[in-house]
């Protein structure tokens, strides 16, 4: 019987002990950390969803720090732009008494803009630092993210790219004037794709339909949301434990009996490739089993890829590049065995 594929079981796995955020007060239960609100559009909502990039970011949080995990909230409303966000903010986020409130907006203040519906630059920046002041006001400490791509074309070739520069430029000019924390997601997309979209297509590496977010765009952010939040100190970027540790990945195969030598050659070659084409990968090398022990249940190939986190490690699994190696590999494994440890380096 063939053995599920790999690609589903890391699957499972990686929405493992995913749930919706419990309202509770911190100051009853001191188990939980800050409380995080992600306010947004509608990337955000979809992003509170099973596989979204809050949901994604929630889990990393809650790994690396078992002992007070914070708590995330997703407050995204589809078609929400920076008056949107004034408008609900006393509802949907500060009614949460938040601890922070990561404001990731303006596609739409850009997109509409082609339906009179955008928001003018002035009253995006107005907006902002409203944002901020009735954030603080309540004691919540407010996290700024640029706005991140409408299209996925190279820099400077999608219809709107100029005016999106323009609005990331406000964000990041309002973080500086107010010394709010800032997630420059605009920038880590831009550089990104300019790495993983060599075909130059309009969508399909982190959106799938040039805004709302693949699989891979959804761990990708959230990989760049807790990286953000644990250099601006708000969280650990890592449980004590792991400190100066690094993450290792064990991929065992047993192919099929089918399967020709030239087939698990290229295997093997497409597997080693992937370190060039994905950036997450700290380090990757591979055997052939020779143990005298006879306990290997057919497995004769092991690779080990190595992660300098989790969130890199999740941010790999559903990248465009290792989906395209699970394609290959699936029809040839009868069998397969993943674990994952952290290590000292």
């Amino acid at each position: 019987m063939v053995h599920p594929s790999w690609f589903g079981v890391w699957s499972v796995c990686l929405c493992m002990a995913v749930g919706m955020a419990v309202s509770v007060s911190h100051g009853a239960d001191p188990s939980h950390g800050p409380r995080i609100v992600f306010l947004g559009d509608s990337i955000t909502e979809a992003g509170a969803g099973p596989h979204g990039y809050v949901t994604l970011a929630r889990q990393s949080l809650a790994e690396k720090i078992p002992a007070a995990p914070p708590e995330v909230i997703g407050a995204g409303i589809s078609g929400n732009r920076v008056p949107d966000l004034l408008a609900r903010l006393d509802r949907d986020v500060l009614a949460r008494k938040p601890d922070v409130v990561v404001i990731y907006i303006g596609i739409n203040d850009v997109w509409h803009s082609q339906n009179g519906r955008g928001t003018p630059k002035g009253e995006f920046e107005k907006g902002l630092r409203t944002l901020i002041e009735k954030i603080r006001g309540v004691g919540g400490k407010p996290v700024l993210c640029t706005p991140t791509v409408i299209g996925e074309k190279k820099a400077g070739t999608n219809p709107l790219d100029g005016m999106l520069d323009e609005y990331a430029d406000i964000t990041r000019g309002v973080a500086a004037d107010t010394k709010a924390p800032l997630i420059d997601l605009r920038k880590a997309c831009v550089d990104h794709l300019a790495e993983h979209n060599k075909a130059d297509a309009e969508k399909g590496i982190l959106t799938d339909d040039g805004v709302h977010l693949t699989a891979a765009g959804n761990a990708f952010l959230a990989a760049r949301m807790v990286e953000g939040l644990a250099a601006a100190g708000i969280v650990s970027a890592g449980t004590p434990q792991d400190a100066g540790k690094v993450l290792r990945h064990v991929v065992m195969f047993k192919f099929k009996e089918t399967s020709t030598e030239a087939d698990v050659a290229r295997i093997v070659k497409a597997f080693g490739a992937l370190p060039e084409r994905i950036r997450e990968i700290k380090a990757f090398e591979w055997g052939t089993d020779n143990s005298p022990e006879g306990l290997q249940q057919g497995l004769t190939h092991c690779f080990l890829v190595t992660f300098a986190s989790e969130a890199d490690r999740d941010a790999y699994l559903p990248h465009p590049a290792h989906k395209e190696f699970v394609d290959l590999v699936g029809p040839h494994v009868e069998k397969v065995t993943v674990v994952d440890y952290w290590a000292q380096p």
